[in-house]
């Protein structure tokens, strides 16, 4: 089983390194020192960027996913209202064929918001093996992965930031220089986990989709992952924590865009931008045009629009003519139908 889980891992890891080797020659090219920690963690940032840039795809279909779970919640309710106390296996296999139903025609998929999660975890376990193996490269003890020979690993295991090197851990850790750097960053990574998941719930949900099971999970996860964060960080390498607090913030700042662009219908998001849009003049759909076809009253009252085409004059017809006016008839007045004659 590890001789599979190895060969599974080692494409990913032969890119990972390939990925910030390519940096890190790039960033001594312009001047910074090879063997400082400060140019191999901007190579870490830099795999960060191409790898999150790749998966931007994946977190359009997150986005969406997650809005079509929240608009589709309230018949989701319906149909557990519908089958609440119902154990019987009758029962609980027809809940389960409406819910996919109501999924299949509102074309939801619940697993499309975790793709992005699922789609960084190999780049994960790659950086995890590259920086956990460094010294056994570096001694020998391990085959180079891809550009990363002995002599490299050598020199990024020295490397330091802060007086801490990338491939030191807490648990285990012998400087304080090392504890502190690991506690600051596992601090980071939680506050920006708690920040991402906090703007999207209060955010870019609408109050309708907040009291459903959905939303309460949400509301759980909230709090449980940055603690599962702050446990298992201890465990993981530097460079594995300056990656993780990378693409935390790039994640933040790629929501925080999406969420005041295009915010879910009927979420405070979307009130704000409607309200931006009113102050900058610009018309917000669903209301009355602010510019062109404006309703105004004149002076007598009447309702005129502002804009638009301008109404054509009517021509009157011949019984429109009122009496008195224009020439007499040729042959002389007449009298009306109505009127006694030969008095």
């Amino acid at each position: 089983m590890g001789d599979f889980f190895n060969s599974v891992l080692y494409p990913i890891e032969w890119v990972v390194a390939w990925i910030m080797y390519g940096f890190h020659q790039a960033f001594t090219a312009v001047g910074m020192p090879a063997a400082s920690g400060w140019t191999w963690g901007l190579s870490i940032v830099g795999l960060v960027i191409v790898m999150r840039a790749a998966l931007i795809p994946l977190f359009v279909k997150q986005i969406n996913a997650s809005r079509k779970m929240q608009m589709i919640s309230p018949e989701l309710q319906k149909i557990q209202a519908k089958y609440k106390g119902k154990t019987d296996p009758e029962s609980r296999q027809k809940m389960t064929q409406e819910t996919m139903e109501l999924y299949r025609t509102s074309g939801t998929n619940p697993f499309s918001s975790c793709l992005p999660i699922l789609a960084q975890s190999p780049i994960f376990f790659g950086l995890f093996r590259v920086l956990n193996g460094l010294q056994a490269i570096a001694n020998g003890d391990k085959d180079a992965i891809g550009p990363i020979t002995k002599a490299v690993a050598s020199q990024a295991e020295q490397a330091q930031l802060f007086g801490a090197q990338l491939s030191d851990k807490f648990m285990g850790a012998e400087t304080t220089s090392t504890k502190i750097v690991t506690v600051v960053l596992i601090i980071l990574m939680s506050v920006t986990t708690f920040t991402t998941q906090r703007q999207l719930m209060t955010k870019n949900m609408p109050a309708s989709a907040l009291d459903n099971p959905f939303a309460r999970q949400q509301k759980v996860m909230l709090y449980i992952l940055p603690l599962f964060f702050a446990i298992s960080g201890v465990n993981f390498p530097i460079g594995v924590l300056i990656y993780w607090f990378v693409t935390n913030v790039w994640s933040m700042c790629q929501q925080f865009y999406v969420i005041r662009r295009m915010p879910a219908p009927g979420s405070p998001a979307d009130k704000a931008l409607q309200e931006r849009r009113r102050r900058k003049g610009i018309d917000v759909p669903g209301e009355a045009s602010t510019v062109a076809g404006t309703v105004i009253s004149d002076a007598t009252g009447d309702q005129k629009p502002t804009g638009g085409q301008r109404q054509q004059p009517k021509r009157k017809g011949k019984g429109s003519r009122k009496p008195g006016s224009g020439s007499p008839r040729p042959d002389g007045p007449q009298d009306s139908p109505d009127s006694p004659t030969g008095a």
